[in-house]
């Protein structure tokens, strides 16, 4: 009777589902923006419907997705807490970042009983008071916690990962690919490396490996050398059981903070000496790649004159300097005045101007339109352009990414928008100024057509981005060209001024 008992009672707790907690708090922190990242930002508080949380989520191909994903495959029990993200800005206010966490830790806290904590940060996340963000709560959560805890992480391809967030963690993965397609895959991956360590399967062990350097975000495009190679380098270690993950990082430059650039992590199951040692390995060969990475793109004028001599087209003109997913303002102006000056035809620019969208809506569609736009939020993205034309449309501006694009996002909000078909524009090649309400980075092709633009159609398309827009420009593109803008997201290092940056970096100064 007595090993009946026994037995059903280890079969009741062989069947229940370990309980993990899933949380984030995601922001990439711009240091060198002076505008601080707010509550409001981050559309504090937030409305969590835990019983239809799972559903929304799997709508998309995000992180959190393929947590729930991993949930169903490898059974576990999902328990969502705060998860919360901010279009990246400068850094994060210090009374954000504290009514944020004090919530996110006493929700933890009064949670039942949990097995473990999956966290979707970002990496690169600066608090007024805390360079490393990421690593300040994770530390935040294991106090709370305790030592024993399974807390596995989530990064962002560029983190700027600190040790301590290597210290305080189970598990820490990186995206793997830049532009960000692979976020459910490290869903899963976590997910996974959760279940086993919950059920005693495995016992991670991980190393942190970070060559001298900066990794130029010009060079962060991981489908193609350098990076290409040392990303296939990483699959390849994680065909062996004995490497439950291994992530290499590009890095953040425009956070200025000591543990600035590449990362290389390495998860073993309880083998240190492995992780440490392809750990190196790989930062090694981030190290001797740095010879490959000569900067050399052209200014907003030459990009405008070899898109106007391109004999196919679109043309896809990159506004490096002002890259909204790298926290600048959206209303850089510099290749809209160059369009213009050098009577460019068909061209697009998108333009975060709420004054201009209001001017344009009060006048109507049809109605004429003649202000200045863009370049109001600071003085680092240019003066305002004065454009003349008519309002050709307006628009609520929600649209659907329905393929994977970068960071596998699918629910998008340019806030309302206005087209104002510009001077010089024909019937056949118009010129086409999109002014948003928001900032809203082009991750999409859809950012364009939702508003009825063909962008296969157009000559000449400008994109406020980075890597990122590739995912989706890539496919009708004759020419992608990264052009050196100023502005807070320049590529250009020398622009800055680093103070907090560990020395010496390559890529900061004499190597």
């Amino acid at each position: 009777m007595i090993v009946l008992i026994l037995l059903l009672a280890t079969q009741t707790l062989l069947a229940q589902q370990p309980r993990i907690a899933v949380a984030g708090i995601s922001h990439e922190s711009n240091s060198f923006n002076p505008a601080r990242t707010t509550l409001e930002d981050f559309g504090w508080p937030p409305k969590l419907d835990r019983a239809r949380w799972a559903e929304e989520a799997s709508k998309s191909r995000s992180t959190v997705a393929g947590y729930v994903e991993g949930a169903k495959r490898y059974g576990l029990e999902l328990y969502p807490t705060v998860i919360v993200g901010a279009t990246p800005k400068g850094p994060v206010a210090a009374e954000a970042f504290e009514t944020m966490s004090r919530e996110l830790i006493r929700q933890l806290r009064q949670a039942p009983k949990l097995d473990g904590v999956l966290l979707a940060l970002h990496g690169a996340m600066v608090v007024e008071n805390y360079p490393h963000g990421d690593a300040e709560l994770v530390r935040r959560v294991r106090e709370a916690m305790g030592p024993k805890m399974p807390i596995v992480v989530t990064h962002d391809f560029h983190a700027n990962v600190a040790p301590e967030i290597v210290r305080d963690s189970t598990a820490l993965i990186t995206f793997k690919e830049n532009p960000h397609i692979d976020t459910f895959e490290r869903g899963l991956q976590a997910a996974r490396i959760m279940a086993d360590t919950v059920r005693g399967k495995v016992r991670p062990t991980q190393a942190l490996a970070k060559p001298p350097m900066i990794y130029n975000i010009v060079f962060q495009y991981t489908k193609r050398p350098p990076l290409l190679p040392i990303v296939e380098e990483t699959r390849r270690l994680e065909q062996n059981p004995k490497i439950l993950a291994a992530s290499v990082a590009g890095g953040y430059q425009y956070a200025d903070v000591p543990q600035m650039g590449p990362s290389v992590i390495v998860v073993t199951d309880n083998d240190p000496a492995l992780a440490e040692r392809e750990a190196k390995r790989l930062s090694d060969m981030l190290w001797e790649s740095r010879h490959q990475l000569k900067l050399k793109l052209p200014d907003a004028a030459e990009a405008v004159r070899l898109a106007k001599a391109s004999d196919k087209h679109p043309v896809v003109l990159i506004d490096m300097g002002d890259n909204i997913g790298g926290g600048s303002a959206g209303d850089s102006t510099f290749l809209l005045n160059e369009l213009i000056r050098q009577k460019a035809e068909g061209w697009v620019v998108v333009i975060a101007d709420a004054e201009a969208y209001h001017a344009a809506a009060r006048a109507g569609i049809g109605g004429a339109f003649d202000m200045e736009v863009g370049g109001k939020t600071d003085r680092f993205h240019g003066s305002p352009v004065r454009v003349r034309g008519r309002v050709k449309s307006l628009h609520l501006g929600h649209y659907i990414e329905p393929e994977v694009r970068h960071g596998g996002g699918r629910y998008y909000d340019r806030g309302l928008t206005a087209v104002i078909e510009a001077e010089g524009s024909t019937r056949d090649l118009e010129n086409l100024l999109v002014l948003t309400t928001r900032r809203s980075s082009p991750n999409s092709l859809h950012q364009l057509i939702s508003c009825g633009i063909y962008p296969e159609r157009q000559k000449i398309l400008t994109v406020k981005g980075a890597i990122a827009p590739r995912a989706a420009y890539e496919p009708i593109a004759a020419r992608i060209i990264e052009v050196d803008t100023p502005g807070l997201t320049s590529v250009n290092p020398t622009r800055f001024t680093y103070r907090n940056a560990r020395r010496p970096l390559f890529g900061l100064g004499p190597e």
